[in-house]
């Protein structure tokens, strides 16, 4: 049904990040599309906001990654970029469960055109007081250290004086120790160092991310053959097989084209009916 992808074999496709997403993105995009990351560091990303909060991200997580791929093509002069984001909260588990989301998104500039890849997924966000080295050996331990990297800040969250990046015993408890002498009663904040380069656990869920990326770039429209033809939503209503009254179980999937708006709705071949105990009829 689908028209051949456009060809996107050779093209240079421009990368801004300090943060190591050129490991993580290079080895899924290049060999599925033939194309060619062209890497660059000349802006730091973190001016337009740190997981560390140092400065606070602006706008949302789209308005972030797209300004990120405006700035490399701006860099590079390429014509096309990709760009990452995430975010972190509580996710369907609730605040018990830190989750991670994810997108990596592809910006052509040719042909104006802009597709999202998403992934989701647990954390490795571990937030913690500390008053003692045994506190913070037991932190360590908890958290993935020194595979995820680590952050301390004397007393407090939004502490100024941080320390990022930590990764051996020895810098911990160099670190430790100045948050002690800054602090004034001794306690020091501790928690997971949440960017790319600094958390394993992230950089998977940023390779599902690009995973998804070129899934999508590969799906094109039948209509314009634009890349990006993919589920919009899901249309509720499939009936009840006790009682027949629609439920919120899908009866089909929107799929749309993010260049020309074209939309249909494709049947979800997950049987007749629904079971009972989905309806809120029969089960309320």
């Amino acid at each position: 049904m689908n028209a051949p992808a456009p060809d996107y074999r050779g093209e240079r496709v421009a990368l801004l990040t300090r943060h190591g997403k050129q490991h993580v993105l290079r080895p899924v995009i290049e060999p599925a599309l033939g194309c060619r990351i062209e890497h660059t560091d000349a802006f730091d990303t973190d001016r337009l906001g740190a997981f560390t909060r140092e400065i606070a991200r602006a706008g949302t997580q789209i308005e972030a990654a797209t300004r990120k791929a405006r700035l490399a093509l701006s860099i590079t002069g390429a014509r096309v970029a990709v760009a990452s984001e995430g975010s972190f909260g509580a996710g369907p588990y609730g605040a018990l469960v830190p989750w991670n989301v994810e997108c990596v998104l592809w910006l052509d500039e040719r042909r104006a055109l802009q597709v999202i890849g998403w992934a989701q997924g647990p954390a490795m966000s571990v937030q913690r007081e500390l008053r003692t080295r045994d506190d913070l050996d037991q932190l360590a331990r908890d958290a993935g250290c020194p595979q995820h990297r680590l952050v301390l800040r004397p007393e407090h969250p939004d502490h100024p004086a941080l320390h990022k990046g930590l990764d051996t015993a020895e810098a911990l408890g160099a670190a430790f120790a100045e948050c002690q002498r800054v602090s004034s009663d001794g306690r020091v904040w501790a928690e997971s160092d949440l960017r790319a380069h600094c958390n394993p656990t992230r950089q998977a869920v940023i390779r599902q991310a690009a995973d998804d990326l070129v899934r999508r770039l590969q799906s094109t429209c039948p209509a314009c053959h634009a890349p990006g033809y993919w589920i919009d939503k899901r249309v509720q209503g499939r009936p009840c097989c006790e009682c027949g009254s629609p439920t919120r179980e899908p009866m089909a999937e929107r799929w749309r084209c993010v260049a020309c708006d074209r939309a249909e709705d494709r049947a979800v071949d997950h049987g007749a009916c629904a079971d009972p105990a989905r309806c809120d009829r029969c089960n309320p």
